[in-house]
């Protein structure tokens, strides 16, 4: 089975070049150019991880992902924020996303976030389903 990602970016290059990279590596891909229906998105398409731009246009992605993680239906997805602001890095706490990546990033590097992210969540799901 595939694992499925939403991608949120609203550079279009990076949004193509990834959701690519991630459709050869046997992903389920998911883009999206803005987060207006992120949580939507997510219920509706039910994404292993979500990668998700820092700014999106006037939205915050920290904040979106801060909703992702306090819903209850929702804060099990690993939420990877991208960013080409360092400075952001020193804020994830807030936002309690998994992983942090600055732009520019390669996809080699991507890639391997992707599957400790992924690979971490699984982890915690099997030692809290026996106990």
């Amino acid at each position: 089975m595939k694992r499925r990602i939403l991608v949120i970016d609203d550079d279009a290059a990076v949004l193509s070049m990834v959701e690519e990279v991630l459709a050869y590596e046997h992903f389920e891909v998911m883009a999206l150019d803005n987060a207006h229906n992120a949580i939507e998105a997510i219920q509706q398409f039910g994404p292993d991880i979500v990668l998700l731009d820092y700014l999106i246009g006037h939205i915050n992605g920290g904040d979106l992902c801060y909703l992702i993680k306090s819903n209850p239906d929702t804060h099990h997805i690993p939420v990877i924020i991208i960013s080409a602001y360092p400075k952001v890095f020193g804020s994830l706490g807030e936002y309690t996303s998994d992983a942090f990546i600055p732009k520019p990033f390669d996809m080699d590097g991507l890639l391997r976030t992707i599957d400790d992210c992924i690979a971490q969540s699984e982890s915690l799901s099997f030692k809290n389903s026996i106990g």
